[in-house]
């Protein structure tokens, strides 16, 4: 979620890939507006239908699985076009880039985490069963959160969060590493081939919630299957036969039946017995990848302009995630001293919605947007 996007030495922004990341990150708002209401034995489970409910309420994990793949895409994609091949990676630059993009609104995140876990706040106290405050800090800032939580139990939600970007900046504290040793793109690709392949097989052997889940290996195939893409993008398709329209038709029309396979035809997976061999996964990371080279390139057209907005909530996904937990708490909180009837409670989802949207793009326009073009201008060069 906090892939760099930069405006400069031959990145760029890709609209069709920013509304993406937008539907993505207002389906993690929702799994977990709706999730608070449910655990807090609210009869919210019959407001749609049930079809409709597990398509837009829980899929909160696949969203996240999705947004892996587009994050390795994305870093990928623009390490090969700021610096022509990854054997040149720039292991300097690559770190600074990374740490100014995820450490000024992780640093912002945990300090307001500390205050209110220090002040007792219902929802915010960590068990000190499970970790102290400083365990977790230390946790977060050194990316192995998702191993806090997976040996020792769920944190406060707030904090639970913090287990993608853990996952994310340990992939790319080797990537970079790895690209410079095997040098060799392909031999890269074949290394990328071996890690995907791992990922089902960490996921049927990893047991124990949310260890399962949350397992490096059950996870940084996603991230694997976007670089791969990247790299195929790249390398493989700008020959102009392979980008013809019926090309880019074929991956579009595939990469979303894939994904819809997993996300809303669940019990066909089931009976396939995908989720049991761990491929689910890997089938909705495929779908995503090939969705992802059938849309990175589309241009700026009169469609793309009507999803302008999506693109403005895509563009402040990385703070969105970060932050609305905290709406997410008050949209409950309201909702149960107001007692209000529950017919109204749609009216608390689209509120959490708004508000988690409002506070992303604040903490983004304000704390991580400048905050990383300040670091980057004053400490790293740009590439000659």
């Amino acid at each position: 979620m906090g892939e760099i996007q930069q405006t400069s030495a031959g990145a760029r922004r890709y609209p069709a890939i920013d509304a993406l990341r937008g539907v993505l990150v207002l389906l993690v708002v929702l799994h977990h507006v709706h999730l608070r209401f449910v655990l807090n034995a609210y009869p919210v489970a019959t407001l749609v239908p049930k079809p409709v409910a597990r398509i837009i309420f829980w899929s909160g994990y696949y969203a996240v699985v999705m947004f892996f793949v587009i994050s390795g895409f994305l870093i990928t994609h623009h390490s090969l076009r700021r610096w022509q091949t990854l054997s040149r990676l720039q292991l300097g630059a690559f770190y600074w880039l990374r740490f100014t993009r995820i450490y000024p609104c992780l640093l912002l995140l945990l300090a307001a985490l500390t205050i209110l876990h220090l002040i007792g706040l219902s929802g915010y106290v960590i068990d000190p069963q499970r970790s102290s405050l400083a365990r977790a800090i230390v946790a977060a800032l050194t990316f192995h959160f998702n191993w806090l939580e997976g040996t020792r139990g769920y944190l406060p939600g707030a904090w639970d969060v913090l287990w993608t970007l853990s996952v994310e900046e340990t992939f790319y504290a080797f990537f970079p590493l790895a690209c410079l040793m095997l040098r060799r793109e392909r031999v890269i690709a074949c290394a990328l081939l071996v890690l995907i392949a791992a990922g089902p097989v960490s996921r049927v052997l990893t047991q124990g919630e949310p260890w399962n889940s949350y397992a490096y290996l059950s996870c940084l195939d996603c991230i694997a299957i976007g670089c791969l893409a990247a790299w195929l993008h790249e390398r493989a398709l700008h020959v102009d036969a392979a980008r013809s329209g019926w090309f880019m038709r074929s991956c579009l029309v595939v990469g979303v039946l894939l994904i819809c396979l997993v996300v809303v035809l669940r019990e066909t997976v089931d009976s396939l017995g995908l989720a049991r061999a761990g491929l689910h996964v890997t089938v909705l990371a495929v779908g995503t990848a090939l969705l992802l080279l059938a849309i990175a390139e589309l241009p700026m057209d009169g469609r793309l302009r009507s999803s302008s907005w999506l693109q403005l909530v895509g563009k402040s996904s990385y703070e969105i995630y970060l932050t609305h937990m905290f709406v997410v708490f008050t949209t409950v909180a309201t909702f149960r001293a107001s007692q209000l009837p529950l017919c109204l409670v749609f009216v608390f989802y689209v509120a959490a919605i708004l508000a988690s949207i409002a506070l992303g793009f604040v903490v983004a326009r304000f704390v991580g947007q400048p905050l990383a073009a300040a670091l980057r201008s004053a400490l790293l060069r740009p590439p000659t």
